[in-house]
């Protein structure tokens, strides 16, 4: 895992860069093998929520009713090995067949070390597939487009401000009837007049681009949303925020002087 030092750089790296571009410099990260993203293990912030899972809000897989989650910027795929441990059928997508190639020697030493145990009702680990893709192509050839549960971290932190209505969009299709959208929200507290990647993720960047996906909400000089503009009625098509909680672990990163500023929010189509 790269040093806390090398993150200013990243920001560089996409300064003036047109959104359509971001994806080959991702691609060129992976290449150059600087990944100051990768925390180096799973979301303990997830595997709690999982663990827990308070009033049954989760869909967790049994051997009566299998389930499906994708980890989009799954890069090593720390988060796509744990939910397989809770039993989930597993897709890991990326970008970067390099990313890919780490996540499958990610896989094979954690199996060999007999590091990832089964969690939850699961009587034994879910499947798990790498997929190549663009996250917006419509068309993943061979592989489902709808999901029971898609985690999402240091992802939409990854998108600027143009490419989040998209994000919002994305997500809603591939989010399958009665799934979850759970999002470990990092940075949360960081101003968006900062640059990025990553960019601010404030829980009203998330309320108001998955509230209306596919809609632009009006935005300050910086980019960020107005939050006092940020409407909580969901139209329809959108997701609703079933809960916004902070976790009671999570990674370094998302922490300061012992402090967590991670949150996490879970979303389920409106009307369910």
């Amino acid at each position: 895992m790269s040093s806390p030092s090398d993150q200013p750089i990243l920001p560089k790296l996409f300064e003036g860069v047109s959104p359509q571009e971001h994806a080959s410099r991702w691609v060129k990260c992976w290449d150059d093998k600087f990944t100051p993203w990768d925390r180096g293990g799973p979301s303990m912030a997830l595997y709690d929520l999982l663990k827990e899972n308070p009033n049954g809000l989760i869909p967790l897989p049994s051997g009566r009713s299998p389930k499906t989650a994708l980890v989009p910027g799954c890069g090593r795929g720390h988060d796509v090995l744990l939910l397989s441990s809770f039993g989930y059928d597993v897709y890991g997508l990326d970008l970067s067949s390099q990313a890919l190639e780490a996540a499958r020697d990610n896989a094979e030493r954690i199996l060999a070390d007999g590091i990832s145990k089964t969690e939850g009702e699961a009587d034994k680990r879910g499947a798990v597939a790498w997929i190549c893709q663009d996250f917006f192509a419509e068309d993943w050839k061979g592989v489902q487009t709808s999901f029971d549960l898609i985690f999402d971290y240091t992802f939409f932190c990854a998108m600027p401000p143009p490419m989040r209505p998209a994000w919002a969009s994305r997500m809603r299709s591939l989010l399958a009837p009665g799934g979850r959208l759970v999002c470990l929200e990092f940075p949360a507290e960081k101003k968006a007049s900062e640059p990025g990647p990553p960019w601010a993720a404030s829980p009203a960047e998330y309320l108001a681009y998955l509230s209306k996906p596919g809609a632009q909400p009006r935005r300050d000089e910086h980019g960020g949303v107005i939050a006092e503009e940020v409407e909580s009625p969901v139209s329809g098509g959108g997701l609703r925020r079933l809960v916004h909680i902070k976790p009671g672990r999570t990674h370094a990163s998302g922490m300061e002087d012992g402090r967590i500023q991670d949150n996490i929010s879970v979303w389920a189509h409106a009307g369910e």
